[in-house]
């Protein structure tokens, strides 16, 4: 297995796509979907508990998933569910099973899930998680307290494109790679446009920027996600398309902009959005088993993206 910082190391093209953890112990349906993402993707998100609706760890997904696959796992971590002492250790556990590769969240609030009664911890946000994984990599716990080994994690954080104050997310965003951040993984965009003014804002900080692309199966999906799900803007022309052409107009739009991506971003980080038949139409056609050469269309030659 080749480890995912390996492949941003290098320049290469990336693509990832998303797992969500089981609610309940059963992993066969989970591991059946990563195994037919093999050789389409470099590497699969493992979530944290998503919108707040209580799921397994995803740190023992990300272990089972790449015990079980070809596929390297990047775990979330939110500051929702953990104090300081407990993301520590989740982020002392993660290594010690062999997963690097972290991407590091505030997370959603307990209200909009399925415990809505929940409390929230937070006594960090993703600014202050940021530091203590990099405090972590320099082998010191976030009281100054030596480790007995250092950890050495990718340290992945997020960003919206879209955001209303851009000014106030280039700020964080400076603060995350000030404090260790590697590579940004965005919310999902649907025009390219969009990534142009953001990576044209972002070029200085000098990490990987990975696009999120999350396609729409139907008007009442887009309308949910517009309504629900904060950092999704979708564009009128788009909305109007799958109003009329359902699924099919989504994975177009989808497939049209991650063939565009490749000299604008250094990835695409394709969402299931409850949809898994959906991403793997998305990458119908693709190959990264050929020397890193993604392959889209008919007969896989006819457009290479690099």
């Amino acid at each position: 297995m080749k480890e995912f910082r390996s492949f941003l190391e290098t320049d290469q093209f990336v693509i990832t796509s998303e797992l969500e953890p089981p609610k309940g112990i059963d992993l066969c349906k989970t591991l059946e979907y990563a195994k037919s993402l093999e050789g389409r993707v470099h590497a699969v998100n493992i979530t944290d508990s998503p919108m707040a609706n209580m799921r397994m760890s995803p740190i023992a997904v990300a272990h089972v998933v790449r015990q079980e696959t070809d596929l390297d796992a990047i775990f979330h971590l939110t500051c929702r569910d953990r104090n300081i002492i407990g993301l520590q250790s989740e982020l002392l556990g993660a290594y010690a099973l062999g997963i690097k590769t972290i991407l590091i969240l505030t997370g959603d609030h307990p209200e909009r899930g399925d415990h809505p009664f929940a409390q929230g911890v937070y006594e960090v946000d993703s600014l202050g998680l940021v530091e203590i994984a990099n405090r972590l990599n320099q082998g010191y716990d976030w009281q100054g307290n030596e480790l007995a080994g250092a950890t050495d994690f990718c340290i992945g954080v997020a960003a919206d494109p879209c955001a209303l104050d851009l000014d106030m997310e280039i700020w964080r965003l400076n603060r995350k790679v000030e404090g260790g951040a590697c590579f940004i993984e965005t919310q999902p965009v649907y025009e390219i446009e969009t990534l142009y003014r953001f990576v044209n804002r972002v070029k200085h900080l000098n990490v990987p920027v990975i696009a999120g692309i999350l396609p729409l199966k139907s008007e009442k999906m887009a309308t949910y996600m517009s309504r629900n799900v904060p950092g999704i803007h979708i564009p009128e022309w788009l909305a109007q398309h799958v109003r009329e052409q359902g699924r099919t107009a989504g994975v177009d739009a989808a497939r049209n902009l991650l063939a565009m991506l490749p000299g604008v971003v250094q990835g695409a980080h394709i969402m299931p959005a409850g949809s898994k038949k959906l991403v793997l139409d998305v990458l119908e056609g693709m190959d990264t088993k050929r020397q890193g050469t993604f392959f889209i269309g008919e007969g896989r030659s006819d457009k290479a993206v690099r």
